[in-house]
């Protein structure tokens, strides 16, 4: 980033007065530009005991099988967002109940949110979008284990397919660390219940 939005003015990384963190702060208005993290919404759509999932058309990961996810729009809530992927992607269109929040994953090496609801089909009529090469149903011995594009989605359906045995669907929230050798830990940090 080199110019302000405001003014055309040229940016110049510091600490403002009163902040703790170096921002681009404009030379000539005084504008800071504030670069926050990224929220990516998406669902968990699903049809008796079987998950939609997309594989990937596009980067990162591309060819790799994914949830219905994407980047959240100015201007829409984090469900209309995840609602509005799931349409784009997977030419899905799904039920939604007041329970639906489901998983939550913080991200702080990469700047990124991760929020997945939880979502009936509302019919079976779904195909792949320009972000999708193929969209299925699979029940849990039939999901591609091996070949699930994001840690992330990883443990949204491995969670998801524990839940449905038990008939309980709580809300988790988890910190997601990466290691310098791209490792990563996944700490369970809040649940709606006990665990």
């Amino acid at each position: 980033m080199k110019f302000c939005h405001q003014c055309a003015g040229p940016l110049i990384l510091r600490i403002p007065e009163g902040d703790d963190k170096p921002r681009h702060c404009c030379s000539e208005c005084d504008t800071i530009v504030y670069l926050n993290p990224k929220n990516v919404v998406g669902t968990l759509p699903f049809f008796e005991d079987k998950v939609l999932l997309c594989k990937r058309a596009i980067q990162p990961r591309v060819g790799k099988w994914t949830l219905p996810a994407g980047y959240m729009e100015n201007g829409e809530s984090s469900l209309d967002g995840a609602i509005r992927e799931t349409s784009e992607e997977a030419g899905a269109c799904v039920i939604v109940k007041s329970d639906s929040l489901y998983t939550l994953f913080n991200l702080p090496k990469i700047n990124q949110m991760y929020m997945f609801f939880r979502t009936e089909l509302a019919n079976l009529d779904f195909a792949a979008g320009i972000e999708s090469t193929e969209v299925a149903l699979f029940s849990e011995a039939e999901i591609p284990w091996g070949e699930i594009a994001f840690p992330v989605v990883k443990s949204t359906l491995e969670h998801y397919f524990d839940d449905l045995r038990k008939n309980q669907f709580p809300v988790r929230m988890f910190d997601v660390h990466h290691g310098e050798d791209r490792s990563f830990t996944t700490n369970l940090i809040s649940s709606s219940i006990s665990e």
